[in-house]
């Protein structure tokens, strides 16, 4: 049940197949990806003495070796620790001491920013940079055959910010992964051999998550040669490389969109956009299929519950002729193939159609739990079902539109920001008193940071220096509303609404 055997399959079947681009310049073709893979899996296992479940971190901006040290670590039966690559150095060391990470992978960019952390993470044995020679050297040993793993081992650790300051360990396993590899398939798209997945956005989020299915049918994978998203380059990728598959967050899509309007780029070239992430509002998702046609599909899920929850598919969007249209593209879609979703109230019963509740789902992709967390664990999962903390309400024919997100997370340009670790950060100042943070609709990024502050002897650019100083810089506000009062209900806490309100009163006298 390794997720491996997805490599050891495709390499033995379909050696010459190529596997690595770097824009549309062939690295590697599955033979020799396998190979390497093999080799890294052999020295993290041999040489460094790592035993099956401990756990190694990939700190890494979008690079040809990704996939290698992915693979390579569940060959060697171990558990991948993807750390988004914006996060700053104290979010990373964390991460590290947090899930006990015995080995850190780190691309050149970033290899010199965890330096002063090697230190601070007693159970780290060492850093492997790809492309230096050290890293070289871990491949210059026999190749490891594939370790068994059991489809309840876990297989990725991924951390999403938590709403108590501190980010919690989503435990995935093997058979997760697997399971939401084959709603891919069953509800996203079919892969064809001559099919490319381009990762414009970072591989440590959803976007890697999506390798399983090309993998699968050995078909290409493309990283671009900037790294990322630049709307241009994936546009000229779609003619010299063809049949571009990639997942994308609402912002990105918007970019690409207004890309194609203005320059008139024929669009042929891209096979299906998968976005998710955040809210894709109507009128934006509709000049998308009246600019680039049929080619989107729409996913929702968690980290908890990774990319499964509901999919809108490519022929539903294109339904443009259906009364109901209009609603339908405003939802998240329908439950996927092999979870169960309910809209329930507080006591979990079920909601009646169209009434609003919390989003709950049980199925063969939600994880296993909160690593090293068993009351966050406790309160997530409750008799088989994750409560995924998102509002939304479901029609008579089974399509979710979500309302609102109980956990008062922003999402901007497709990352997760939740409000209070930035609050605890604001508050580190001195002559901050009190401080509130929202999420402000923004018509590029979706939604912006927005901080009320009660202080005194503050200003923007000391609250500035101090976020920079503590977490990723996507994260800092970027407005601050100096107040001399935070609104506060009956029992003292701040209403998040009240301070919505509050902020569309001050903008209406702008």
């Amino acid at each position: 049940m390794n997720l491996a055997q997805l490599l050891v399959r495709a390499a033995r079947v379909f050696p010459d197949r190529p596997a690595v681009l770097l824009g549309d310049l062939p690295v590697l073709n599955y033979r020799e990806l396998a190979d390497r893979t093999a080799r890294l899996a052999a020295y993290l296992s041999r040489t460094l003495g790592l035993a099956p479940g401990e756990r190694v971190a990939v700190f890494m901006t979008n690079h040809p070796a990704y996939l290698e040290v992915l693979y390579a670590s569940w060959w060697a039966g171990l558990v991948v620790v993807p750390i988004n690559a914006k996060l700053h150095p104290k979010e990373v060391e964390f991460i590290l001491n947090d899930a006990q990470v015995a080995v850190l992978l780190a691309s050149d960019d970033l290899a010199a920013g965890v330096q002063p952390l090697l230190g601070h993470v007693s159970s780290l044995r060492q850093v492997l940079t790809p492309g230096q020679p050290g890293y070289e050297l871990a491949l210059a040993g026999d190749p490891l055959a594939p370790v068994h793993r059991a489809p309840d081992d876990l297989a990725w650790l991924f951390y999403t910010s938590g709403t108590t300051g501190r980010p919690k360990g989503v435990m995935q396993t093997h058979r997760n992964l697997y399971a939401m590899t084959a709603c891919y398939f069953m509800d996203v798209d079919e892969v064809q051999a001559d099919d490319a997945i381009v990762y414009a956005a970072p591989m440590s989020h959803g976007a890697g998550m999506y390798n399983f299915a090309f993998v699968a049918k050995a078909a290409r994978h493309v990283v671009p040669a900037s790294g990322g998203f630049d709307p241009a380059e994936l546009v000229a990728l779609s003619r010299s490389v063809g049949r571009l598959c990639m997942f994308a967050a609402p912002t990105m899509v918007k970019r690409l969109v207004e890309h194609v309007a203005a320059t008139g780029a024929a669009c042929d070239g891209f096979k299906t956009i998968v976005y998710g992430g955040g809210p894709m509002y109507v009128e934006d998702i509709a000049g998308a299929l009246a600019t680039m046609g049929p080619r989107f599909v729409q996913i929702y899920g968690q980290g908890e519950s990774p990319m499964s929850i509901t999919a809108l598919s490519r022929e539903q969007l294109n339904a443009s002729a259906n009364p109901r249209w209009h609603d339908r593209i405003a939802s998240v879609g329908v439950a996927q193939s092999l979870v169960e979703v309910r809209v329930v109230n507080a006591e979990g019963a079920s909601v009646p159609d169209g009434e609003t509740g919390e989003v709950v789902v049980r199925g063969e992709p939600v994880m296993a739990g909160y690593w090293r967390n068993p009351d966050a664990s406790a309160k997530a999962l409750r008799a088989g079902w994750l409560w995924t903390g998102d509002m939304g309400a479901m029609d008579g024919e089974g399509f979710l539109t979500l309302k609102d997100r109980s956990k008062d997370v922003i999402i901007s340009g497709g990352s997760n920001i939740y409000p209070r670790e930035v609050e605890e950060v604001l508050l580190q100042h001195p002559g901050v008193r009190e401080v509130a943070v929202i999420g402000q609709s923004d018509p590029e990024w979706g939604e912006v940071v927005v901080a009320f502050v009660v202080g005194v002897d503050v200003s923007p650019q000391a609250l500035d220096a101090l976020c920079l100083d503590h977490m990723a810089r996507f994260k800092r506000p970027k407005h601050y509303h100096f107040v001399d009062s935070l609104p506060k209900n009956n029992y003292g806490k701040v209403p998040k609404t009240m301070l919505r309100e509050l902020l569309k009163k001050e903008n209406e006298k702008c």
